[in-house]
């Protein structure tokens, strides 16, 4: 087994030569990003969440356009889908290429105590600056960002301890940008997630639409199925992810074959077992067990170890 992962060599070829790549860019994107560049000049502060299974991928290739001079708290979403190990990993490499993360899980609230203060440490910060200069103290005017769902509204309404910001375990859920008063110190604008135009890196749109990051109408789930069936073989021969593809037998009792290169052999036993041989509710649920965590805590991706 290797300790570490550079990068997995992902692509379109491993859904199929001849199907189209992920691209999804819906008309309610286009439009916040738009009114995202009329609303970024008005916030003090930038929260950055991305999606702790996949960090690379998750990151905005704009974020630092936007950012610009402006304050920027990193969240990492998720950390509950993650082993321990995976999350230390991270947070080394992170804070060793200068970002602060806080790790959190929206869902479960945890983390969330220490994000919210760090937020309004910024706060107070900022308005002894508005203060030395005569002006009045305000609530810190802050942008949630991020890929779509990613837990940008499921943050929220948990920073506000109330179901202020529609959520759900689905991309497209917010559409337009909305300002929420999440304390006395903290005024907060959900955002819609927001993704390039084009997605030009295919390995990261293939792991993003894994994770459910992307819209279900741009990919063919039986190919998305197939394609995490071979990265779960690769993830397999690295200790720091912690996954075994015998887990895979023990919970759909399908006898996993010594290759997975033909991981449709298995897909297919595995639906005459469980759904009746329905290919597309196999992949479906094989999909849905890992966005659940139902496979166990697994990341797909690793920073390069030499960085570390």
């Amino acid at each position: 087994m290797t300790s570490s992962i550079d990068s997995l060599q992902l692509n379109s070829k491993l859904l199929n030569t001849s199907s189209p790549v992920i691209q999804w860019y819906p008309g309610h994107i286009a439009k916040a990003e738009h009114l995202l560049s009329h609303s970024i000049d008005s916030v003090d502060l930038i929260i950055e969440v991305r999606d702790a299974r996949v960090p690379f991928s998750s990151t905005h290739p704009r974020l630092k356009l936007w950012r610009q001079d402006k304050k920027h708290v990193l969240v990492m979403n998720r950390r509950d889908m993650i082993n321990d190990n995976t999350l230390y990993i991270w947070d080394s490499w992170l804070r060793l290429h200068g970002e602060t993360p806080w790790w959190c899980d929206a869902k479960l609230g945890t983390g969330i105590k220490q994000l919210q203060k760090a937020i309004i440490s910024t706060n107070t910060t900022f308005n002894e600056r508005r203060i030395a200069r005569g002006m009045r103290a305000r609530p810190v005017r802050a942008i949630v960002l991020g890929f779509p769902n990613v837990g940008k509204s499921a943050l929220i309404n948990r920073l506000a301890k109330q179901k202020i910001a529609p959520s759900a375990r689905r991309a497209g859920i917010t559409r337009s940008l909305n300002w929420v008063r999440v304390c006395k110190e903290i005024d907060l604008l959900d955002s819609p997630g927001i993704l390039p135009p084009r997605l030009d890196d295919q390995r990261g749109a293939l792991l993003l639409a894994i994770c459910d990051n992307i819209g279900e109408a741009a990919y063919n789930v039986e190919l998305i199925s197939i394609a995490f069936l071979r990265i779960l073989q690769q993830l397999s021969t690295i200790s720091d992810i912690g996954f075994e593809m015998n887990y895979l037998e023990q919970k759909y009792n399908v006898r996993l074959p010594i290759n997975l290169v033909n991981s449709l052999d298995w897909l297919r036993l595995a639906a005459e077992q469980h759904t009746n041989g329905d290919l597309i509710r196999m992949s479906q649920r094989l999909l849905d067990d890992f966005r659940r965590s139902h496979l166990g805590r697994i990341a797909l991706e690793l920073p390069p170890r030499t960085h570390i």
